[in-house]
């Protein structure tokens, strides 16, 4: 089960379990088990408390009598106050005068040249019905296995109309989209290793203002440390008119073959 869903799904659960007026401002979760696609998943939701300004949602993902995935979510009623600042947002093309990831991997696909391996995943990748468009900023050289710096920048939004509805719904997608590429940050500066295994162990997030999941948002995401098979990742969505909507954070569970990947060529 890919986490993006499970935690939009259960912020669409803890969210019928609060009055219209609240909204989200945050959730940590835990994925605890893996998941089984081919059974339902059950959401168990406890009014953990209802306060004048906040209340908390407490959820269990359940699959075969066991919780696969825990959550808290918190929700706020809307309040003013003076006190206001963000980061600025990094300067980069619009989206307009980027290639789409299915743009790219055909583009990639057309090189005769292309190693039987790579062509195998970009396929892969390519065979996905992935609900959401994504232009990466700077795409990485998929020939190349040099370290990078533990950063990526990538426009993405919900594809489809999902208009102008209860911000809750944007939220969940927002969710969603946030889950997607975030713990490959951390093997940017060990693309010479081959992935053994890798899979999120937490997924927090934070809603600062409004926006609309089915426009164009700017996904900044940078590694500061891996270590102990871990990685860690934050990220943070954009508004196109540079407002900060959403932070993000997860760690991660990220194996590899020991010895190097040995250039063919």
């Amino acid at each position: 089960l890919f986490g993006g869903q499970i935690v939009g799904q259960a912020l669409g659960a803890a969210a019928r379990a609060v009055s219209r007026d609240e909204q989200v401002h945050s959730l940590h979760c835990y994925f605890v088990r893996a998941g089984d696609p081919k059974v339902p998943v059950l959401y168990e939701v406890e009014r953990t408390r209802t306060g004048k300004s906040f209340s908390v949602r407490s959820v269990k993902a359940i699959q075969h009598g066991k919780p696969i995935f825990t959550c808290q979510a918190s929700f706020q009623l809307s309040q003013g106050s003076p006190v206001q600042h963000q980061f600025t947002m990094p300067a980069v093309p619009p989206p307009e005068e980027l290639l789409t990831q299915e743009e790219l991997i055909h583009k990639f696909l057309q090189n005769p040249n292309l190693a039987e391996r790579y062509r195998k995943h970009l396929n892969k990748i390519q065979a996905e019905d992935v609900p959401i468009d994504i232009k990466p900023v700077n795409p990485p050289d998929i020939f190349c296995s040099e370290p990078q710096e533990p950063k990526q920048l990538f426009w993405v939004r919900a594809r489809g109309y999902i208009g102008e509805t209860d911000m809750k719904v944007h939220c969940c997608v927002a969710a969603y989209m946030s889950d997607y590429a975030f713990l490959g940050t951390a093997l940017l500066p060990h693309r010479q290793y081959r992935i053994k295994f890798m899979v999120s162990l937490d997924h927090s997030m934070w809603f600062h203002a409004p926006f609309r999941a089915d426009h164009w948002m700017l996904y900044e995401c940078e590694s500061p440390w891996a270590g102990g098979c871990r990685g860690l990742v934050q990220g943070r969505l954009w508004r196109r008119d540079g407002v900060l909507a959403v932070t993000c954070a997860q760690e991660g569970v990220i194996r590899v073959e020991q010895t190097p990947n040995q250039s063919k060529l």
